[in-house]
């Protein structure tokens, strides 16, 4: 008798078979992998053993980019054409990016989304970080020499519907498979939830390189409640090495005027910045169109010409403790998640707002793809008892526009997703047969003050008096935070609806001629892989002919030894300037035929050698 198979709800078929599931954080300055092994999260480091990322992609043109950390030394020699910190510039318009004057790019504002001019042609932000979730996916398939299941991504709690699509559709263009987006500061809070059994109420300051985000949750027997959530999608800590940099060029009577000199300076305040949290005075050569000039830089000074920014920091929790409804005494301890949080005069901002130390007893820059990384395990079915259940809220309101340019909000923001909202409405006019809706984001009564996200219409509605009909909007969130919006009228049942696509987001075809474009690319990128394998094993071949020639050379005839020589040259020759991996491992195959003779020869002496002396019995 045959038995059936059967698993639970949302888990692998196969129950003997796990499904690779990694948590991404998409990061401003840095980005990390990280993955459940033998349960427990961990980042997933890379070749040289790094886990960390950074946010910086080059075009080098021909199709050539460069990613991580080669991009980003490369930003002073190249800033017009290396791209960092592109997650600042996601969902956005040119209208949206405060100091562009100090960034290197060449922004283009077209209609739909911001683009940036580079030598490989016009990119977007989606397209840059779909590069850098591509090569994390890269790496991941690597560790485990398989294909990813799909991926939990992390974005600032405060990214609005715009920038959430925005995010989407970058790992679309990478390949990824989203099991969901979740909020930064949630998935921080599951690492430390699930890592010390904490519950109560937390707050989690989350200051990283180009966003901030305060939530307060509640964190009970599994259960991640989002009670609030604020923050600054524009402040981060690219903001403090701004303004350390200006600041070091004001104190040293300089002005940078080129690109390559603005992003110099930038590096050299970001270098400062972090031996600030170490020693308390720095001082550094600031060289500037030909002139170098010694400027000391003190802890002091340098917290002097950041406190607005960390105050405004502080700001932003004082109003989600608003919302919560809740007084700083009553959150039971403070999360710090980011790398800028590594800032001494945060810290201490923090703990004395608080009135105790912050919990710092996990990695800042590792701690939010820890926790993406157990949410993915789970969505993934290899976690069916685990009992983790998020309430994330949404960040802010969402409504339609009435008369008058006015907004009437049908999900109050900090509302718990998933949800579903419905409003009636009514006609204006007399004999009205059409209605068209037009969907905004924000916390502003006026629209010309709130995002703009989508606009429909609905046609068909049945000519009756104003005020007659009754048309049903409603609005669901899922849960990855995305907008469906659907409109129907009461009595003659005709109804419209749209997925919401931003303002900012891609179209569909604009998706499809990105993924046709990355397929071009996946091509490339597999040709590469397969040439700098082929010359890493010709490396090897020919050290260990190489060390075979120096041991055991005399076995050979001269002839003999001249004849492997050049073929070793051969493949020396081929290997540095053949672009084809088939005509080096062709080379590799060559030099390992010529040498067989020569390693039979060896073996026999070693046997040889191994059995001299002895007689049978012994053997």
């Amino acid at each position: 008798m045959s038995l059936l198979q059967i698993s639970e709800p949302g888990a692998s078929p196969d129950p003997h078979q796990r499904r690779i599931a990694v948590g991404i954080d998409l990061g401003t300055t840095h980005s990390l992998v990280a993955a459940v092994r033998n349960g427990v999260a961990e980042c997933l480091p890379d070749a040289e053993g790094r886990v960390v990322l950074p946010s910086v992609v080059r075009y080098l043109g021909e199709g050539r980019r460069q990613i991580g950390f080669e991009a980003h030394a490369a930003q002073a020699e190249d800033p017009e054409n290396t791209i960092a910190s592109a997650k600042r510039f996601m969902g956005r318009g040119l209208a949206d990016i405060g100091g562009r004057e100090k960034l290197p790019y060449r922004f283009i504002d077209e209609p739909g989304m911001l683009m940036v001019q580079t030598r490989e042609g016009r990119k977007s932000p989606v397209e840059v970080s779909a590069e850098i979730l591509a090569t994390l996916r890269f790496r991941a398939e690597d560790t485990f020499d398989d294909d990813l299941y799909g991926a939990v991504i992390t974005v600032p709690a405060y990214f609005d519907d715009a920038q959430r699509q925005a995010t989407k559709d970058a790992a679309q263009l990478a390949g990824l498979n989203v099991l969901r987006l979740i909020n930064e500061p949630t998935a921080a809070a599951i690492a430390y939830g699930l890592d010390n059994s904490s519950e109560g109420l937390y707050a989690v300051y989350d200051l990283g390189g180009g966003t901030f985000d305060i939530s307060i949750l509640r964190l009970s027997r599994g259960v991640f409640e989002v009670v609030s959530t604020g923050g600054d999608s524009a402040l981060g800590g690219d903001d403090y090495d701004q303004a350390l940099a200006d600041w070091m060029l004001q104190r040293a009577k300089m002005q940078a005027e080129t690109a390559s000199e603005k992003a110099a300076i930038k590096m050299l305040a970001r270098r400062v910045k972090e031996q600030l949290t170490e020693t308390e005075t720095v001082t550094v050569p600031v060289a500037v169109g030909g002139r170098s000039v010694e400027v000391a830089v003190s802890r002091k000074d340098f917290e002097l010409e950041t406190r607005e920014l960390t105050a405004r920091t502080l700001g932003a929790v004082r109003k989600a403790l608003r919302d919560a409804k809740l007084a700083k005494d009553e959150v039971q301890g403070v999360v710090l998640v980011g790398g800028s949080t590594r800032m001494p005069q945060v810290r201490r901002a923090v703990a004395e707002f608080f009135g105790r130390e912050p919990l710092t007893n996990l990695n800042p820059d590792e701690v939010v793809a820890l926790g993406a990384a157990l949410q993915a395990n789970q969505l993934a079915g290899n976690n069916p008892q685990g009992e983790l259940l998020l309430l994330d809220v949404i960040p802010l309101s969402l409504g339609i526009e009435t008369m008058g340019g006015l907004v009437e909000r049908i999900v109050p923001r900090n509302e718990t997703i998933p949800t579903a909202k419905a409003q009636d409405f009514t006609t204006f006019k007399d004999g009205q047969t059409a209605m068209a809706i037009h969907v905004v984001q924000g916390e502003r009564d006026l629209v010309a003050d709130c995002r703009s996200l989508a606009r429909f219409e609905l046609r068909g509605i049945p000519p009756m008096a104003a005020g007659a009909a009754r048309i049903r909007v409603t609005f669901t969130v899922d849960a990855d935070g995305l907008l469906h919006v659907a409109a129907r009228e009461q009595t003659s049942g005709v109804e419209a609806q749209i997925a919401v696509k931003p303002s900012y987001g891609l179209s569909d075809e604009q998706i499809a001629t990105m993924l046709r474009e990355s397929f071009t690319t996946a091509e490339s990128d597999m040709k590469a892989r397969a040439l700098t394998e082929a010359r890493v094993d010709a490396e090897r071949m020919l050290l260990a002919t190489q060390s075979a020639l120096e041991a055991d050379g005399e076995l050979l005839e001269a002839a003999e030894r001249q004849a492997i020589e050049a073929l070793m040259q051969s493949l020396r020759e081929t290997a540095r300037s053949s672009e084809d991996a088939a005509t080096v491992e062709a080379a590799v195959q060559a030099l390992a035929k010529g040498t067989e003779a020569f390693a039979a020869r060896r073996m026999n002496e070693g046997i040889r050698k191994a059995l001299a002396g002895k007689n049978l019995e012994a053997i």
